[in-house]
């Protein structure tokens, strides 16, 4: 990496710890109750909400009440988003008079934005109007994130708590997120987005004159309030095809600065505000420390691998003969606007925070930088991940990493004042490994069978990692692809939407029944044998668990794709 590189992501490390701090206080005071400088204006209309909605704010739930409303709200959000991408065609606010999609592509969009993946087998300017982008997309991004993180204010109860089986109430936890962090942190984004130049019009298009003279339409609408929401949310779901790589969703260095601090601001302020409702401040700032190590690994090799390039020309061997790198570096499918820096450090950081969204092609990657998306979401989306989702899944090697550690010195683990026992355990086991499992069948579904292959664009290695990529961005509800690979179709529709579903929903269930039955235990008196949580011992002991269970999980996946790749690349050929 370049002294600028370094520079760069030692800025972009300083802004999103330097404002999860305070957000993550914030965020601890707006759930526990407390008053906050937002109530005065926002506490009136939370009560108008109650009322309507006839939610009672002083009743709690057990672990399978809350379960049981969040899947029926989810439920509900599905069906509503397929009849409304199915009717599109039908309903107002369609300027381009868009159809409404196939049975196939509504069910993988609705499943994929209801979920949080926002997985699009479709682009957007040409696919959906706009009041599916609005009323469907925009909404789901604001009401997904917001059930993610209530989520892990049931599992943050759970572990805190004891003696009782009460994690909160759902729909109090879900409307204070929308009301009191996604919306605000939305408008000033958004604000900031429409300034840089990102378009928010209802218009559907404009019509321009091109330097060669003739006239092009150029696809609008309202773009700045959805992009601000699908990236506060780790959303990721592109008004455009092109995503964040298109110039009206960030047409300044300026506005990929901010959009990409907003991608890990909310998951690395949950971590803040999980400190500050445990009281464990010192073990948040562990699991914190963990997670940016790996992440700057992570997009220290992504950038160098870039820098680096491929020494294969396309009809030539010149420079692999003479050992040259490729010159300036393999700028293929990067914006000039951003370089090869800010693109790898978004690639990793909309890997590792279960984003999506893109501001270049991962596809044209060379074999190890795009090994690294696919080793971030490989984890479980646990190095900063999905809001909600991310720091749960983390919890859930924290108490693999405590149990491991327990076993080794011969008595019962404890976490958090806690006994973890074998209920925990076989929770944790069944998210991790059916999360594999499901992964792993899916790609050898799609790269052994006839109507898998044959969607696949490029032949080799490469073809195999379009495959890999496209099922670990679905099963760990990232939504990024490896574009070569064709996936508006039946098979690759319902198969990668059937992972999305089982990637977010077998990790709630678990999440849910671990809060709900640690929530249950009584307190422990800590001994000579209990395992620090606040020292580095803990924190080389998880990052062991978490490379060892969620790497080399896929090691073999990972060498018949990008690892053969590259070495197939060092020695001139090409895929």
């Amino acid at each position: 990496m370049t002294p600028q590189q370094h520079c760069y992501l030692a800025l972009y490390l300083v802004l999103v710890l330097g404002l999860a701090y305070p957000l993550g206080h914030y965020m601890a005071a707006v759930f526990e109750g407390r008053r906050t400088w937002a109530h005065v204006a926002l506490q009136p209309v939370e009560r108008v909400i109650y009322r309507v909605a006839g939610i009672d704010p002083a009743a709690e739930h057990n672990w399978k009440t809350y379960g049981v409303a969040f899947l029926a709200f989810n439920a509900l959000g599905f069906v509503v988003l397929y009849v409304l991408l199915r009717a599109q065609g039908y309903l107002p606010l369609n300027p381009g008079d868009v159809p409404g999609m196939s049975p196939h592509l509504a069910f993988n969009s609705a499943v994929s934005f209801t979920t949080n993946t926002n997985w699009q087998a479709y682009s957007g300017e040409v696919a959906a109007s706009h009041l599916a982008q609005m009323a469907g997309f925009a909404y789901q991004n604001f009401v997904s994130a917001a059930v993610g993180i209530a989520v892990l204010l049931a599992v943050i109860r759970g572990l805190t708590r004891f003696s009782t089986d009460e994690l909160g109430n759902f729909w109090v936890d879900t409307t204070r997120c929308v009301l009191y962090v996604l919306l605000p942190l939305s408008l000033v984004l958004s604000v900031f987005l429409v300034s840089q130049g990102v378009v928010q019009t209802f218009d559907a298009s404009a019509e321009v004159t091109t330097l060669e003279g003739t006239t092009q339409d150029i696809a609008l609408g309202p773009v700045a309030s959805q992009v601000a929401i699908k990236q506060l949310g780790t959303n990721g779901g592109g008004f455009f095809g092109t995503n964040s790589a298109h110039p009206l969703e960030n047409p300044t260095p300026w506005s990929n600065l901010a959009e990409a601090v907003a991608i890990l601001l909310i998951p690395a302020a949950l971590v803040f505000m999980f400190g500050r409702m445990a009281r464990r401040m010192r073990h948040a700032v562990v699991l914190l420390v963990v997670m940016t190590v790996l992440f700057v690994i992570a997009a220290d090799v992504a950038t160098l691998a870039e820098q680096r390039g491929t020494a294969v020309l396309d009809d030539a061997r010149v420079l692999a003969e003479s050992g040259d790198e490729q010159s300036g570096g393999n700028m293929e499918g990067k914006e000039v606007r951003f370089g090869i820096g800010e693109s790898a450090l978004w690639a990793v950081a909309t890997t590792a925070a279960s984003n999506g969204s893109v501001n270049s092609m991962h596809d044209s990657y060379t074999p190890v930088g795009g090994l690294m998306p696919m080793a971030m979401m490989s984890t479980g989306e646990v190095i900063f991940g999905g809001v909600g989702s991310g720091l749960y899944g983390m919890l859930m090697y924290v108490l693999l990493a405590v149990f491991i550690a327990g076993l080794m010195v011969g008595r019962t683990p404890e976490y958090l004042g806690k006994k973890v026992e074998a209920r925990e355990m076989k929770a944790v086991m069944v998210a991790f490994l059916g999360f594999s499992l499901v992964l792993l069948v899916s790609v050898a579904i799609g790269a052994a069978t006839d109507r898998g292959v044959q969607h696949v664009h490029n032949a080799g290695p490469h073809g195999f990692s379009e495959i890999l990529y496209a099922f670990a961005s679905g099963s760990a509800n990232n939504g990024s692809a490896f574009a070569g690979l064709a996936v508006n179709n039946p098979f690759y529709d319902t198969l990668i939407g059937v992972g999305i579903l089982v990637g977010r929903y077998l990790f709630v269930v678990a999440a849910l029944v671990i809060a709900g039955s640690m929530v249950q235990k009584k307190l422990v008196a800590s001994g000579p044998g209990t395992l620090p949580l606040d020292g580095p011992l803990f924190g080389i002991l998880l990052t062991a668990v978490i490379l060892i269970l969620g790497l080399l999980t896929f090691f073999p996946a990972f060498a018949l794709g990008p690892i053969v790749e590259q070495f197939a690349m060092n020695d001139g050929g090409t895929y």
